[in-house]
């Protein structure tokens, strides 16, 4: 009795010249060059979900393990790729998934095949995982975008979580006047906002004898994002400028842990992405 043998993806389609080439990486992720005109592969996305298995402890529901799973199951299906195929650069470049802990708990994630981003999204403290995509641009796939980058307002309000409980010192109403100027554009001093919030808590502390009355840094900044005249995405030369803000006014020129220049630095990071 003979064994049916898996298909192979035909020369057109292997080749990417013409025929049917199936849900390629580029119909489903922001991919760039050789990766984008790659079907994706059974392999491909067995690889993935088994990173976010090893990472995460789970396979995220609509992620780009998921996604994959859906684009390799329609490919294989069609014809253009085996069961136990894998794509190239995936195979010799890899698969793999990476998580940055974020002041005030949880931790954004982010998925890469052949060192390009397939998936950025933030997993909360409770296990939800709030993911960058929609669906949409390929039949029987979930389109992932291009991650969102972190704003100096919700930077702020990331400080507001991890340092919210201390009350507002000069070096915090320093940082924040340099955060609010760079979010606005303007080094103009602005009545009632951000930084006059920030400095006239720092100034009334001063005269306050217990810490219980003191006002505190998540006082002034949540919903930072909302009080903002205007805001923008954090690059590192705005970190630098609010750091040296916080440190000059600080006895011992030492930032505040998970503070504004913390969470500001901690934003340009995550912004600028991999550096491989």
């Amino acid at each position: 009795m003979s064994q049916e043998q898996p298909r192979r993806p035909s020369e057109k389609a292997a080749g990417g010249g013409g025929g049917e080439q199936g849900i390629r990486y580029g119909d489903v992720f922001p991919v760039t060059g050789s990766l984008a005109a790659k079907p994706i592969a059974p392999r491909d996305a067995a690889t993935m979900q088994s990173a976010e298995n090893l990472v995460l402890g789970k396979t995220v529901k609509g992620g780009p393990a998921a996604a994959m799973e859906s684009a390799a199951s329609r490919n294989e299906e069609m014809g253009v790729v085996g069961h136990d195929q894998a794509t190239d650069a995936a195979a010799e470049q890899g698969v793999n998934v990476s998580d940055t802990l974020v002041p005030g708990g949880g931790r954004i994630v982010t998925e890469f095949v052949a060192g390009q981003a397939v998936g950025h999204y933030v997993e909360q403290d409770d296990g939800a995982a709030v993911v960058a995509g929609v669906v949409g641009a390929a039949p029987g796939a979930v389109r992932v975008e291009e991650p969102a980058k972190i704003t100096i307002g919700e930077a702020l309000e990331a400080a507001a979580l991890a340092a919210g409980g201390t009350p507002v010192e000069r070096s915090d109403a320093a940082a924040i006047q340099a955060a609010e100027a760079k979010a606005t554009g303007t080094d103009t001093y602005m009545p009632g906002g951000l930084a006059a919030q920030a400095q006239s808590a720092a100034v009334a502390n001063l005269w306050t004898a217990r810490d219980a009355d003191k006002t505190k840094l998540g006082d002034v900044l949540s919903n930072a994002t909302a009080k903002l005249a205007a805001d923008k995405e954090v690059e590192s030369g705005d970190a630098a400028r609010v750091a040296g803000a916080e440190t000059r006014n600080k006895p011992g020129a030492a930032a505040r842990p998970g503070g504004v220049a913390a969470s500001m630095a901690a934003a340009a990071r995550l912004n600028r992405g991999p550096t491989t």
